[in-house]
């Protein structure tokens, strides 16, 4: 019993494999090694059918690509192999058509009253009232304050009363010059006697004239003393209360009246275009002005050019031009900050586009033209005049002509393209073309990273 025991310490011999095990790993890794195999050989067959090497945007396979110099390749974004690039872009299109095109200098100009006053006194006096309200619109002639007018009133009637004596002693000096004159004619009197009193006779005419401007003076100052409106217009801030002592060398003044219909706007242009507002001004053209707010967006007033500086500003080359607005619903204020727009000529007939047609680049400024295959080429154009969102071309282009105004980004010379249904002359459907586009990019994608996950997992299944 003792013998048939195994010793804990005995070491322990494995038994040698049966037949049918033995044979079980070699299968699985050749099993393993044919699906490997297989793989391989389809994705060969698959990039030899497919060869995105020697594709180019027009489909042809290993044709030259003429835009980008040859070479059978072109590359995407970020230097990638282009496995988008020979798709159709879809974009948005628009027709050339022919209309009139408003050639406008638009300038930052600055509201500017055609009269800013400040009320002032012409007298020095206690201030009794103000008879206006801060901001009120006020007429020429109205009274806006009163200065106390006793002082002026009691020196106007001591020189009436001073020109009342004189003028006694004017009438007394003429009485007895002609008593004198009978009595020279009758030889009873010397003749100098008669010389000096018509001489008295002259000299009490000049005071009575001195007591009579006296006397008109402080009638001025009794007017004075009645502030008025030197023009028709709105007041601002009082400056001064009732009952401060005022004089004229006040340097704040009363008030500021400031006039507002009609108000102007004054801007600056570049010397090139006076030739052109010049041949306007001298045909007699009432050149018509709209002031827009400070984002360029919200139309204030209309108006007209009313006259132009006599001189150029040497240091900026430019020229200053005064604009007069009715003003009649008050949207102009003073020392605001406007967007003049200047209509010089108008263009009849021009080829106009929209403005996000036209690109810029080292060729100089060109638009993406559609062919009828609805393929694009580059079509080099010269641009005219520009209004917003629309651009005149002045060469390069045909009426009736498509031109790509969105999703122009990824085209390049002959690139085919497709034209949503949808909105095709907008912006907005280009952009939700181009999202649907990489909506299906995406899909595309994800649904080949599907398949080749699928095809790993059939194979992994088969070597099992």
């Amino acid at each position: 019993m003792d013998q048939q025991e195994k010793r804990p310490d005995s070491p322990r011999r494995d038994t040698p494999p049966s037949p049918a095990t033995g044979t079980a790993a070699p299968r699985k890794s050749r099993g393993k090694l044919i699906a490997i195999a297989v793989v391989l050989i389809v994705a060969a067959i698959v990039l030899w059918r497919w060869q995105p090497w020697n594709r180019n945007p027009n489909g042809g396979a290993g044709a030259p690509n003429a835009a980008s110099g040859g070479g059978g390749r072109h590359m995407g974004r970020g230097g990638a192999g282009g496995a988008f690039a020979s798709m159709p872009q879809p974009v948005s299109v628009a027709t050339a058509q022919a209309g009139d095109m408003p050639i406008v200098i638009t300038a930052l100009g600055t509201v500017t009253p055609l009269a800013d006053v400040t009320v002032r006194t012409q007298l020095s006096g206690t201030l009794q009232s103000v008879n206006f309200q801060e901001g009120q619109m006020v007429n020429k002639g109205d009274v806006l304050a009163q200065i106390d007018p006793r002082p002026y009133q009691i020196s106007l009637s001591n020189a009436e009363g001073q020109l009342a004596r004189d003028q006694a002693l004017l009438a007394t000096a003429r009485l007895d010059l002609k008593r004198y004159q009978t009595l020279l004619a009758q030889d009873s009197i010397a003749s100098q006697q008669v010389d000096t009193q018509a001489s008295l006779v002259k000299q009490y005419e000049g005071t009575v004239k001195s007591d009579q401007a006296n006397i008109d003076t402080y009638k001025l100052d009794l007017t004075y003393a009645r502030i008025t409106a030197p023009v028709s217009g709105r007041v601002g801030l009082r400056q001064v209360d009732p009952g401060n002592y005022v004089t004229s060398g006040d340097t704040n003044g009363l008030v500021v009246l400031t006039q507002l219909q009609p108000i102007s706007v004054i801007f600056t242009t570049s010397e090139d275009n006076l030739p052109s507002i010049m041949k306007q001004l001298h045909a007699g053209t009432k050149m018509s002005v709209a002031a827009y707010d400070r984002s360029n967006t919200t139309l204030l007033q209309n108006g007209f050019v009313q006259t132009i500086d006599n001189q150029i500003d040497t240091t900026t080359g430019t020229v200053k031009l005064r604009a007069s607005f009715a003003n009649s619903d008050e949207s102009l204020f003073p020392n605001q900050f406007v967007n003049a727009r200047l209509l010089v000529d108008t263009i009849h007939n021009a080829v106009i586009v929209p403005t996000s047609a036209v690109l810029n680049g080292s060729q100089g400024q060109y638009v993406y033209v559609v062919k009828p295959d609805n393929t694009v080429t580059v079509r080099v154009v010269k641009v005219g005049p520009v209004d917003a969102e629309r651009t005149s071309i002045a060469s390069g282009l045909a009426v009736g002509e498509r031109v790509v105004i969105d999703g122009s980004d990824r085209l390049r010379e002959g690139a085919k393209i497709t034209i949503p249904a949808a909105h095709p002359k907008h912006a907005s459907g280009a952009r939700g073309a181009s999202g649907a586009s990489g909506a299906s990019w995406a899909g595309a994608a994800s649904g080949a990273s599907g398949a080749h996950h699928h095809r790993r997992h059939a194979s992994e299944t088969s070597g099992q």
